[in-house]
């Protein structure tokens, strides 16, 4: 992605890093100049499903997932 296309939609592209696990590479001038990825302390969706393929699931842990997945989601409000 350019760094003008980031500078212009840097809030979409750090939801894409936050919530997809995305890691965006930044190009000015043809060069890449810079990454933005998520921080190691955030799995995300592909180290899980990663995980859960080598890994038996426990019938606790899977109700506990379901309980997580449907609590409603709250977005975040910035002041502008």
């Amino acid at each position: 992605m350019t760094a003008t296309e980031v500078a212009r939609h840097f809030s979409e592209v750090l939801t894409r890093v936050e919530r997809e696990g995305e890691t965006i590479e930044v190009i000015r001038n043809g060069k890449r100049v810079a990454v933005i990825a998520p921080t190691s302390d955030r799995a995300n969706g592909a180290e899980v499903l990663e995980l859960l393929r080598h890994r038996p699931v426990d019938p606790e842990w899977a109700a506990d997932l379901k309980w997580v997945r449907d609590l409603p989601v709250q977005e975040r409000v910035w002041d502008e």
